[in-house]
Protein backbone atom coordinates (compact mmCIF):
# COMPACT_ATOMS: atom_id res chain seq x y z
CA UNK A 1 0.00 0.00 0.00
CA UNK A 2 1.22 3.48 -0.41
CA UNK A 3 2.38 4.87 2.31
CA UNK A 4 1.71 8.66 1.49
CA UNK A 5 -1.84 7.56 0.90
CA UNK A 6 -3.02 4.59 4.05
CA UNK A 7 -5.69 2.39 3.80
CA UNK A 8 -6.96 3.11 7.24
CA UNK A 9 -8.39 -0.46 7.57
CA UNK A 10 -4.44 -1.22 7.47
CA UNK A 11 -3.65 1.20 9.72
CA UNK A 12 -5.22 -0.57 12.07
CA UNK A 13 -4.54 -4.20 11.17
CA UNK A 14 -0.64 -3.40 11.10
CA UNK A 15 -0.49 -1.97 14.74
CA UNK A 16 3.19 -0.31 14.99
CA UNK A 17 1.66 3.38 14.61
CA UNK A 18 5.21 4.28 15.51
CA UNK A 19 7.62 2.95 12.40
CA UNK A 20 3.58 4.16 10.17
CA UNK A 21 4.40 7.38 11.63
CA UNK A 22 8.14 7.26 10.60
CA UNK A 23 6.92 6.31 7.49
CA UNK A 24 4.44 7.90 5.89
CA UNK A 25 6.39 11.15 7.55
CA UNK A 26 10.11 10.85 5.62
CA UNK A 27 7.96 9.91 2.85
CA UNK A 28 6.24 13.25 2.78
CA UNK A 29 9.22 14.98 3.24
CA UNK A 30 11.16 13.28 0.75
CA UNK A 31 8.44 14.68 -2.07
CA UNK A 32 8.41 18.40 -1.05
CA UNK A 33 11.00 19.48 -3.70
CA UNK A 34 10.82 22.71 -3.04
CA UNK A 35 11.08 23.46 0.91
CA UNK A 36 12.59 25.14 3.24
CA UNK A 37 12.66 21.82 4.86
CA UNK A 38 15.48 20.52 2.94
CA UNK A 39 17.64 18.38 5.09
CA UNK A 40 15.54 17.29 7.11
CA UNK A 41 17.24 15.51 9.45
CA UNK A 42 19.70 18.35 10.79
CA UNK A 43 18.83 21.92 9.45
CA UNK A 44 14.50 21.12 9.67
CA UNK A 45 15.06 21.14 13.43
CA UNK A 46 17.99 23.62 13.99
CA UNK A 47 17.48 26.06 10.80
CA UNK A 48 15.65 28.60 9.34
CA UNK A 49 15.73 30.21 5.86
CA UNK A 50 17.82 33.55 5.67
CA UNK A 51 15.38 36.79 5.55
CA UNK A 52 17.24 39.69 3.61
CA UNK A 53 18.04 42.44 5.91
CA UNK A 54 19.35 40.29 8.78
CA UNK A 55 22.43 39.73 10.19
CA UNK A 56 24.69 37.40 8.33
CA UNK A 57 26.54 36.38 11.73
CA UNK A 58 24.81 33.47 12.16
CA UNK A 59 24.55 32.04 8.42
CA UNK A 60 25.21 28.37 8.49
CA UNK A 61 27.91 28.38 5.54
CA UNK A 62 27.96 24.57 5.27
CA UNK A 63 24.35 24.26 5.22
CA UNK A 64 24.52 27.05 2.02
CA UNK A 65 27.40 24.97 0.08
CA UNK A 66 25.18 21.41 0.51
CA UNK A 67 22.04 23.00 -0.27
CA UNK A 68 22.71 26.32 -2.08
CA UNK A 69 20.39 27.82 0.37
CA UNK A 70 21.00 30.61 2.73
CA UNK A 71 20.01 29.36 6.52
CA UNK A 72 20.32 31.22 9.97
CA UNK A 73 21.58 29.06 12.63
CA UNK A 74 19.28 28.20 15.54
CA UNK A 75 19.62 27.76 19.32
CA UNK A 76 17.95 25.36 21.10
CA UNK A 77 16.31 27.90 23.73
CA UNK A 78 14.93 29.48 20.43
CA UNK A 79 13.43 26.78 18.21
CA UNK A 80 11.62 24.63 21.27
CA UNK A 81 7.77 24.55 20.84
CA UNK A 82 5.23 23.12 22.86
CA UNK A 83 2.42 21.34 21.20
CA UNK A 84 -0.71 20.41 22.63
CA UNK A 85 -2.59 17.29 20.68
CA UNK A 86 -6.84 17.04 21.21
CA UNK A 87 -8.55 14.28 19.54
CA UNK A 88 -12.19 13.83 19.55
CA UNK A 89 -13.14 10.43 20.78
CA UNK A 90 -16.42 10.71 20.52
CA UNK A 91 -18.35 7.93 18.93
CA UNK A 92 -19.46 9.81 15.58
CA UNK A 93 -15.26 9.65 15.03
CA UNK A 94 -15.81 6.16 14.76
CA UNK A 95 -17.85 6.35 11.43
CA UNK A 96 -17.55 4.51 9.07
CA UNK A 97 -18.06 1.53 10.84
CA UNK A 98 -16.34 -0.83 8.05
CA UNK A 99 -12.49 1.10 8.76
CA UNK A 100 -13.64 3.51 11.62
CA UNK A 101 -12.18 6.33 9.32
CA UNK A 102 -12.10 9.88 10.79
CA UNK A 103 -10.45 8.36 14.75
CA UNK A 104 -8.57 6.25 12.34
CA UNK A 105 -7.24 8.85 10.07
CA UNK A 106 -6.81 11.62 13.32
CA UNK A 107 -5.03 8.60 15.51
CA UNK A 108 -2.78 8.53 12.31
CA UNK A 109 -1.92 12.45 11.63
CA UNK A 110 -1.78 13.04 15.13
CA UNK A 111 1.04 10.07 15.30
CA UNK A 112 2.53 12.12 12.25
CA UNK A 113 3.14 15.59 14.04
CA UNK A 114 4.17 13.61 17.11
CA UNK A 115 7.21 11.86 15.30
CA UNK A 116 7.87 15.53 13.80
CA UNK A 117 7.61 17.18 16.81
CA UNK A 118 10.74 14.61 18.20
CA UNK A 119 12.81 15.67 15.17
CA UNK A 120 12.51 19.03 15.98
CA UNK A 121 13.14 18.71 19.48
CA UNK A 122 9.90 20.33 20.42
CA UNK A 123 7.66 19.21 23.41
CA UNK A 124 4.27 17.71 23.17
CA UNK A 125 0.71 16.69 25.15
CA UNK A 126 -1.85 14.24 23.90
CA UNK A 127 -5.26 14.98 24.87
CA UNK A 128 -8.34 12.73 24.20
CA UNK A 129 -12.17 13.64 25.10
CA UNK A 130 -15.61 13.34 24.09
CA UNK A 131 -18.11 15.20 26.88
CA UNK A 132 -15.06 15.38 29.08
CA UNK A 133 -11.62 15.27 29.38
CA UNK A 134 -10.79 11.46 29.20
CA UNK A 135 -6.89 11.39 29.22
CA UNK A 136 -4.32 13.98 29.20
CA UNK A 137 -0.48 13.93 29.38
CA UNK A 138 2.13 16.26 30.47
CA UNK A 139 4.26 18.08 27.63
CA UNK A 140 7.33 16.37 27.41
CA UNK A 141 9.76 15.87 24.29
CA UNK A 142 11.72 12.64 25.66
CA UNK A 143 11.86 9.88 23.53
CA UNK A 144 10.03 7.75 26.61
CA UNK A 145 6.83 9.72 26.50
CA UNK A 146 7.19 10.20 22.73
CA UNK A 147 6.67 6.40 22.59
CA UNK A 148 4.45 6.84 25.56
CA UNK A 149 2.25 8.90 23.37
CA UNK A 150 1.94 6.70 20.61
CA UNK A 151 0.80 3.93 22.71
CA UNK A 152 -2.41 5.30 23.90
CA UNK A 153 -2.95 6.21 20.10
CA UNK A 154 -3.02 2.67 19.17
CA UNK A 155 -4.94 2.10 21.85
CA UNK A 156 -7.98 4.41 20.53
CA UNK A 157 -7.69 1.47 17.72
CA UNK A 158 -8.08 -1.13 19.78
CA UNK A 159 -11.02 0.28 21.33
CA UNK A 160 -14.65 -0.08 20.71
CA UNK A 161 -15.93 2.69 22.14
CA UNK A 162 -20.01 2.68 23.73
CA UNK A 163 -22.27 5.70 22.73
CA UNK A 164 -20.57 8.78 23.88
CA UNK A 165 -21.70 12.63 22.87
CA UNK A 166 -19.05 14.79 22.26
CA UNK A 167 -18.93 18.64 24.11
CA UNK A 168 -16.19 20.22 22.09
CA UNK A 169 -16.85 23.88 23.92
CA UNK A 170 -16.78 23.05 27.14
CA UNK A 171 -13.76 20.73 26.66
CA UNK A 172 -12.23 23.88 25.03
CA UNK A 173 -12.91 26.31 27.61
CA UNK A 174 -11.26 23.60 30.19
CA UNK A 175 -8.08 23.39 27.89
CA UNK A 176 -8.22 27.08 27.37
CA UNK A 177 -7.91 27.48 31.00
CA UNK A 178 -5.22 24.51 31.89
CA UNK A 179 -2.58 25.39 29.59
CA UNK A 180 -0.54 28.74 31.08
CA UNK A 181 2.45 29.13 28.55
CA UNK A 182 1.63 29.85 25.01
CA UNK A 183 1.50 26.94 22.72
CA UNK A 184 0.18 25.51 19.64
CA UNK A 185 -2.91 23.47 19.72
CA UNK A 186 -3.65 21.00 17.52
CA UNK A 187 -7.54 19.81 17.23
CA UNK A 188 -8.82 16.51 15.33
CA UNK A 189 -12.55 16.65 15.31
CA UNK A 190 -15.36 16.49 13.43
CA UNK A 191 -17.33 19.17 15.56
CA UNK A 192 -21.00 17.37 15.71
CA UNK A 193 -21.57 18.80 19.00
CA UNK A 194 -24.85 20.40 19.37
CA UNK A 195 -24.85 22.16 15.56
CA UNK A 196 -27.83 23.96 16.54
CA UNK A 197 -26.18 26.42 19.44
CA UNK A 198 -22.83 26.49 17.24
CA UNK A 199 -22.22 29.69 19.36
CA UNK A 200 -20.78 27.79 22.24
CA UNK A 201 -18.02 26.16 19.69
CA UNK A 202 -17.10 29.71 18.37
CA UNK A 203 -17.04 30.82 22.51
CA UNK A 204 -14.51 27.83 23.25
CA UNK A 205 -12.36 28.72 20.04
CA UNK A 206 -12.18 32.28 20.62
CA UNK A 207 -11.26 31.55 24.10
CA UNK A 208 -7.94 29.54 22.96
CA UNK A 209 -6.79 32.29 21.24
CA UNK A 210 -7.48 35.08 23.47
CA UNK A 211 -5.02 33.08 26.03
CA UNK A 212 -2.41 33.48 23.24
CA UNK A 213 -2.42 30.16 21.33
CA UNK A 214 -1.93 29.55 17.77
CA UNK A 215 -4.74 26.81 17.03
CA UNK A 216 -5.12 24.13 14.01
CA UNK A 217 -8.28 22.80 13.87
CA UNK A 218 -9.05 19.85 11.32
CA UNK A 219 -12.13 18.93 10.47
CA UNK A 220 -12.49 15.44 10.22
CA UNK A 221 -15.12 14.01 7.66
CA UNK A 222 -16.01 11.63 5.38
CA UNK A 223 -17.14 14.29 2.99
CA UNK A 224 -18.52 11.99 0.54
CA UNK A 225 -21.39 10.80 2.95
CA UNK A 226 -20.94 13.42 5.93
CA UNK A 227 -21.12 16.56 3.33
CA UNK A 228 -22.39 15.30 0.23
CA UNK A 229 -24.83 12.63 1.57
CA UNK A 230 -23.95 10.42 -1.18
CA UNK A 231 -26.13 7.38 -0.28
CA UNK A 232 -28.08 5.73 -2.84
CA UNK A 233 -31.50 6.18 -3.17
CA UNK A 234 -33.04 3.38 -1.35
CA UNK A 235 -34.22 2.95 2.01
CA UNK A 236 -31.54 3.60 4.74
CA UNK A 237 -32.00 3.40 8.86
CA UNK A 238 -29.88 5.99 10.14
CA UNK A 239 -28.01 5.33 13.52
CA UNK A 240 -27.25 8.47 15.45
CA UNK A 241 -23.85 6.50 17.14
CA UNK A 242 -23.81 9.24 19.88
CA UNK A 243 -27.06 8.49 21.23
CA UNK A 244 -28.77 5.53 19.00
CA UNK A 245 -31.29 7.15 17.94
CA UNK A 246 -32.70 5.45 14.56
CA UNK A 247 -34.55 6.72 11.82
CA UNK A 248 -35.88 5.13 8.18
CA UNK A 249 -35.49 6.85 5.17
CA UNK A 250 -34.38 7.75 1.26
CA UNK A 251 -32.28 9.83 1.50
CA UNK A 252 -33.24 11.67 -1.87
CA UNK A 253 -36.26 12.75 1.00
CA UNK A 254 -33.73 14.72 2.93
CA UNK A 255 -30.75 15.41 0.69
CA UNK A 256 -31.26 18.94 0.12
CA UNK A 257 -32.57 19.88 3.67
CA UNK A 258 -29.23 17.92 4.70
CA UNK A 259 -26.67 19.97 2.59
CA UNK A 260 -28.14 22.98 3.38
CA UNK A 261 -27.89 22.60 7.10
CA UNK A 262 -24.63 21.46 7.29
CA UNK A 263 -23.37 23.25 4.69
CA UNK A 264 -24.77 26.36 6.61
CA UNK A 265 -22.49 25.33 9.71
CA UNK A 266 -19.96 24.48 7.99
CA UNK A 267 -19.10 27.98 6.55
CA UNK A 268 -19.88 29.64 9.70
CA UNK A 269 -17.47 27.58 11.49
CA UNK A 270 -14.53 28.83 9.06
CA UNK A 271 -15.35 31.90 9.04
CA UNK A 272 -15.44 32.22 12.40
CA UNK A 273 -11.92 30.63 12.29
CA UNK A 274 -11.04 33.13 9.84
CA UNK A 275 -12.30 35.59 12.00
CA UNK A 276 -10.27 34.41 15.17
CA UNK A 277 -7.11 33.89 13.26
CA UNK A 278 -7.56 29.89 13.31
CA UNK A 279 -5.89 28.05 10.79
CA UNK A 280 -9.09 25.89 9.74
CA UNK A 281 -8.06 22.64 7.38
CA UNK A 282 -10.82 20.67 5.77
CA UNK A 283 -9.16 16.67 6.53
CA UNK A 284 -11.32 14.74 4.20
CA UNK A 285 -10.27 11.22 5.30
CA UNK A 286 -10.34 9.94 1.96
CA UNK A 287 -7.85 12.47 0.57
CA UNK A 288 -5.00 11.04 2.42
CA UNK A 289 -2.35 12.45 5.07
CA UNK A 290 -0.58 15.63 2.95
CA UNK A 291 -2.96 18.59 3.83
CA UNK A 292 -2.67 17.66 7.20
CA UNK A 293 1.40 17.52 7.47
CA UNK A 294 1.70 20.65 5.15
CA UNK A 295 -0.60 22.43 7.14
CA UNK A 296 0.99 21.68 10.62
CA UNK A 297 4.49 22.43 8.54
CA UNK A 298 3.38 26.02 7.56
CA UNK A 299 2.00 26.58 10.89
CA UNK A 300 5.48 25.35 12.86
CA UNK A 301 7.59 27.45 10.20
CA UNK A 302 5.58 30.37 11.26
CA UNK A 303 5.79 30.07 15.07
CA UNK A 304 9.76 30.44 14.92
Amino acid sequence: MSIRKLDLTKVREFGNLEFLAKQLVEGFITGLHKSPFHGFSVEFAEHQLYNTGESTRYIDWKVFAKSDRLYVKRYEEETNLRCHILIDTSSSMYYPEENYGKITFSVMAAASITYLLQRQKDAVSLCTFSEKIEMQTAVKSTPSHVHKIMTELENLLQTSRPLLKTSVSDVLHQIAEKIHKRSLVVIFSDMFDNLEEAEHIFSSLQHLRHNMHEVLLFHVTDKRTEETFAFENRPYEFIDLETGEKVKVQPDQVRESYQKFVGDFYRKLKLKCGQYKIDFIEADIAQGFDPVLMAYLVKHSKMR
